[in-house]
């Protein structure tokens, strides 16, 4: 069994666990270049404050006839809450922000890392950054999806991928 792999994040730098204990390697990495959507994280810090809102209190916004969401912003994570109507297709897409799909009510198909996978009522998917992947409504469906940072095209509304 292979010993975990840890990052440095201040400095591109993989270190390398030496078997004899002696002192730990380190191997220096080339960034690699991962397409993403454009200005998906913003620059700028958000404010700390305490929120307490219901669903039903914050803004409905329609995407288009088949597509709903409703955002809940934090200083480091956003709440999307998703209505998806039945043959709702999200296109082809990706962006530097991790998101955790969990699916309420309802099912949504993904094309992901080559692979088909349907995420039913109960079941969450976890999508890491850079990504790319698909997805369709198989029914009606009622998702919440979080995101690490907060997506800065979906607040500003320049999210145009989805305004189809």
């Amino acid at each position: 069994m292979s010993k975990p792999t840890k990052y440095n994040s201040d400095r591109a730098e993989k270190i390398v666990p030496n078997t004899k204990k002696q002192e730990r390697k380190t191997q220096t990495s080339k960034p690699t270049k991962i397409a993403a959507l454009k200005k998906t994280v913003s620059k700028r810090q958000r404010q700390p404050e305490l929120q307490y809102l219901a669903w039903n209190d914050v803004e409905r916004e329609e995407m288009n006839p088949l597509l709903y969401r409703q955002l809940i912003v934090g200083q480091e994570v956003m709440l999307a809450r998703i209505l998806l109507k039945k043959g709702c297709i999200v296109p082809w897409h990706s962006h530097v922000n991790e998101q955790l799909s969990s699916i309420f009510e309802g099912a949504l198909k993904f094309w992901i890392d080559g692979k088909e996978i349907v995420v039913r009522s109960g079941e969450v998917l976890v999508i890491p950054p850079n990504m790319p992947h698909k997805a369709e409504a198989v029914e009606d469906t009622l998702a919440i999806d979080t995101f690490h940072p907060p997506r800065e095209d979906w607040i500003n509304k320049t999210d145009s991928y989805l305004r189809k």
